[in-house]
């Protein structure tokens, strides 16, 4: 039986096809593809990252799914694709950033971390035996006095962003972006701007106890997770927003008498 032309560059190590292409890489960018969305954006005063947990069953503790990791003080990570890949690589990072502070005696940089990460992931490219990470990192922080927000993918690219998305609804959050992104926004319109995203993106409705959300500051340059309760009340915005558009729109499609 005669084998597809592609099966004998992605069996057990990653070496290029004849026509330039890295099967296992390509693999690995669809296991994040079919991963929950998660999304970045930068704003005037911070950076905020917001998931989407995608819980499949009610008998899941939803709390128990964790997509939204703190690095260090100044640096928080969202995660889309294999959970347990991110989790190792959140677990490298955390340690690259300690490893910093002891032998620098300073936080360490977003933008070094992150290449420091995708310098990590691109080795699991090109040694045999091993396999390349399934997963995708949205790396929010603070240099000096600006917020920095970085994707990674598997393959080890490194992209900085004013806002972006990873994950099964990417289109859906870009075109949000595209159209409804602006850089003087506060990091309050930056979580409703990816609640907008969010609300397009899904076909149920939008449960805070099924959502994370992340920011850091420039005021006082600590990374932290919001509550849920406090998820619940941008939940509870967006969906008013909408219920009055829906409302206008039932009004003007309304025949006068």
């Amino acid at each position: 039986m005669q084998m597809a032309p592609q099966m004998g560059y992605d069996r057990a190590i990653t070496v290029f096809s004849p026509d330039g292409r890295l099967f296992q890489v390509e693999y690995a960018r669809e296991a994040v593809k079919r991963g929950t969305t998660a999304a970045g954006i930068k704003a005037k005063d911070g950076v905020v990252l917001l998931v989407d947990k995608r819980i499949t069953s009610r008998l899941i503790e939803a709390e128990s799914i964790e997509k939204i990791f703190q690095i260090d003080e100044h640096i928080g990570v969202a995660t889309s694709g294999l959970v347990a890949d991110a989790r190792a690589l959140v677990d490298r990072a955390r340690v690259e950033a300690q490893v910093n502070m002891v032998t620098y005696d300073e936080p360490i940089g977003v933008e070094v971390l992150s290449k420091k990460i995708c310098d990590h992931k691109q080795t699991y490219t090109q040694y045999g035996g091993v396999r390349p990470y399934g997963t995708a990192l949205l790396i929010a922080g603070v240099d000096d006095n600006r917020p920095r927000l970085f994707e990674s993918d598997p393959s080890g690219a490194l992209l900085e962003y004013k806002a972006t998305a990873i994950g099964a609804g990417r289109n859906t959050f870009m075109e949000t972006f595209e159209e409804k992104y602006a850089e003087d926004m506060s990091m309050d319109e930056a979580v409703m701007l990816g609640m907008e995203a969010l609300y397009r993106a899904t076909d149920v409705k939008i449960d805070a106890s099924t959502l994370e959300v992340g920011m850091v500051s420039l005021e006082d340059r600590k990374f932290r997770k919001c509550p849920e309760d406090e998820v619940a009340s941008f939940v509870e915005r967006i969906l008013e927003e909408h219920r009055e558009d829906d409302e206008e729109e039932v009004t003007e499609e309304q025949p006068e008498e």
